[in-house]
């Protein structure tokens, strides 16, 4: 891409507006580890859910998107959308009760609400394991976005890309900590947003696309897909469940049902945590908590979604297979073209002065993400492991700066991984795989005192081992042939044990895994999540029932200073002398929250699919999912009236509890 003058000019203003008010933050922020990975718990709720947003809208997110729709249209995006229903159950049943627990993380909560050595292990362990493992991964899916993109626009190599990017990032990262993220992520925000639309606009207006009306006439019918196996329904929002049912239970059936609730997923986990738990923490009351959760789930899932789909659906005519994207581009390196490159390839078709916006756009969008996983991973690594287990007594001086050093440390580590992926799909795959089977346990640890830390270990435990059998058994026994060096490696073990034991290994596995291709439509990779899931579930549940007990001061404490609600606390509010009218004095209205979550998702939902059918010209459709919205957003209006206008706890309240 040829950039003219005008468009280094807004790609510098645009760094300047988003990255100069962040040097104003720097003396704050190294006045504690409050102020460096908290902000000080003062953050309104508006800033704290535009934070939100900007995060996950990053360099890597458009890149996602584009290689879903190519590979299963525009339903195949249930695999996210289904989240919906843990960030709106978030808002009515969660954000209050993590502001009320008073921790600078969400890693610290496991020594409140646990007790004993293995809380501390817990702690420690999910520390280094998220902090460092599980943030490398997201930061190098980011970055590997980036690298494309940058290859793609300018040739740069990935080496190249990174310290660029990497010396922009850890200076503000490093400098301003939380409170230069947020007001960061707030402008980005708006720049991001502007760039994609432009990018749809342009990418419609191509003379190979013909505008929406071209696009609908291309893709409205059955189209074959570019791996040339199968033919795709690409406008539908819901998936063919009449011939391709297979691919309707991996992107709806499996996420509606089971996958939000079980699957662990940083920004979308079941009850809060990482990066959201820390921004609901940071707020300065209940009601911001509240408020910026709910901001960020209509955002994120109505705002920002049909610019990427349309400029992936915009792809499949320009670039109709993957060959097309590297005979456009030679010089690629052939490694990183993948279905998520096409949404880089789309926008060398932008005009002067759009070309550098979406630049600046797409700087902040990968600084966005960076930054928050940046600060987010060194507040792990500092407080809930270095300062916890290590060294427990040093100044806020010095773990202010343990925190700096940890945010450059991450930033390589992270970089390293960039050379390992191949795609944004790959570790949206993975992730969710390693996280299976854990979310209900994160759901019910808030409502049910018999959740202990050991529940914690054998959920961690069994979902890992799982993962990983499961993962050898697809390279080793059902990949034909065996692509890859270790695939074969293990293959050719385990012929050797299959002969000397006399007994056949393989022949059974790849039995079962392909009966229940052909006769239930299930493929592997759902089926491995569903193994995962209930293997995971079954495993922490045991230990719930006959593992060790937390302590039951711990409990009376911990529900002291929370006030969880619901009959899984009856036992410990009782021990604990509250009686029935102190509770309710504080306590959720658990159906007027149901009634919440219920008319929240449904009002994301019609919100999202009004604007899809308008822009299909299928305008009853639109006006009907319309009424949908308009009545559920008058219902949740009223659920959130009630809810938020009974007591509540205030900052004073909550500093005396911390105290």
């Amino acid at each position: 891409m040829h950039l003219q003058p005008m468009d280094w000019a807004i790609v510098a203003a645009s760094l300047l507006i988003c990255f100069v008010p962040a040097l104003f933050f720097g003396k704050r922020a190294g006045k504690s580890t409050t102020e460096f990975f908290a902000s000080g718990r003062s953050v309104p709720w508006w800033l704290a859910g535009l934070s939100m947003v900007a995060t996950t809208f990053s360099s890597d997110t458009p890149n996602l998107v584009t290689d879903i729709v190519r590979r299963q249209g525009v339903a195949g995006n249930w695999c996210w959308w289904a989240f919906v229903l843990t960030g709106v159950a978030t808002v009515f049943f969660y954000a209050r009760l993590w502001r009320r627990s008073g921790v600078m993380t969400d890693l610290e909560f496991y020594e409140i609400r646990y007790s004993g050595k293995a809380a501390s292990v817990v702690r420690g362990f999910r520390a280094v394991y998220l902090g460092l493992f599980f943030n490398c991964i997201i930061m190098a899916s980011v970055n590997l976005a980036a690298c494309k993109i940058a290859g793609i626009l300018f040739g740069l190599d990935r080496w190249q890309t990174l310290v660029g990017i990497g010396l922009l990032n850890v200076a503000f990262a490093t400098h301003s900590g939380l409170w230069g993220v947020l007001v960061i992520d707030m402008i980005q925000f708006f720049i991001k947003m502007t760039a994609v639309i432009a990018a749809a606009y342009f990418a419609l207006k191509l003379p190979q696309v013909g505008g929406l009306s071209g696009l609908i006439e291309k893709l409205s019918a059955p189209t074959l897909a570019p791996d040339g196996t199968s033919t795709i329904h690409y406008l539908n929002i819901l998936p063919d469940f009449s011939n391709n049912w297979d691919i309707a239970i991996a992107v709806f059936i499996l996420p509606i049902a089971v996958q939000w609730w079980a699957v662990w997923y940083p920004g979308a986990e079941p009850g809060g945590g990482s990066y959201i738990a820390q921004r609901m923490l940071s707020s300065k009351s209940e009601k911001d908590s509240l408020g910026a959760v709910l901001f960020f789930n209509v955002a994120h899932y109505v705002l920002r979604p049909w610019p990427w789909i349309l400029v992936g659906l915009c792809s499949l005519i320009v670039y109709p297979k993957l060959s097309d994207i590297q005979a456009a581009f030679p010089n690629l390196d052939p490694s990183l073209v993948n279905h998520d490159i096409a949404y880089p390839a789309m926008l060398v078709f932008l005009p002067a002065g759009f070309a550098g916006l979406m630049i600046g756009g797409l700087i902040a969008a990968n600084s966005s993400t960076i930054l928050t996983h940046l600060n987010w991973g060194a507040s792990y690594l500092v407080h809930d492991f270095y300062r916890r287990f290590i060294k427990k007594d040093a100044t806020e001086h010095h773990y202010v700066w343990a925190g700096r050093f940890a945010t450059i440390g991450l930033f390589f580590a992270s970089s390293g991984m960039v050379y390992v992926l191949v795609s944004a799909k790959d570790s949206f795959d993975l992730m969710l795989q390693v996280g299976a089977g854990t979310g209900l346990l994160y759901l019910l640890r808030w409502f049910w005192w018999r959740i202990n830390a050991w529940c914690e270990v054998a959920a961690m435990i069994s979902s890992f081992f799982v993962s990983v059998l499961l993962f050898l058994i697809n390279i080793s026994i059902l990949q034909t042939p065996v692509t890859s060096d270790a695939g074969r490696r293990i293959a050719a073990l385990l012929s050797s044990l299959e002969k000397s034991w006399g007994i056949s290994i393989t022949a059974p596995v790849s039995g079962f895994f392909s009966s229940l291709q052909t006769h239930y439509g299930i493929s592997f990779s759902a089926a491995s999540l569903i193994i995962t899931i209930v293997v995971t579930t079954l495993c922490w549940v045991l230990v719930a029932f006959f593992g060790p007990q937390t302590n039951r001061q711990v409990l009376i404490e911990f529900y002291k200073k929370v006030r969880p609600f619901g009959p899984g606390w009856y036992a410990i509010r009782r021990e604990a002398g509250v009686t029935d009218e102190e509770a309710r004095a504080t306590h959720e209205n658990i159906p007027l929250a149901l009634l919440g979550w219920v008319a929240g998702c449904t009002m994301i939902w019609s919100s999202l699919f009004t604007v899809g059918n308008f822009l299909y010209g299928r305008m009853g459709y639109a006006a009907a999912l319309f009424v949908v919205f308009l009545v559920s957003l008058v219902a949740i209006l009223a659920v959130i009236n009630r809810l938020w206008s009974g007591k509540m706890i205030t900052p004073e309240q909550e500093q005396a509890a911390r105290d």
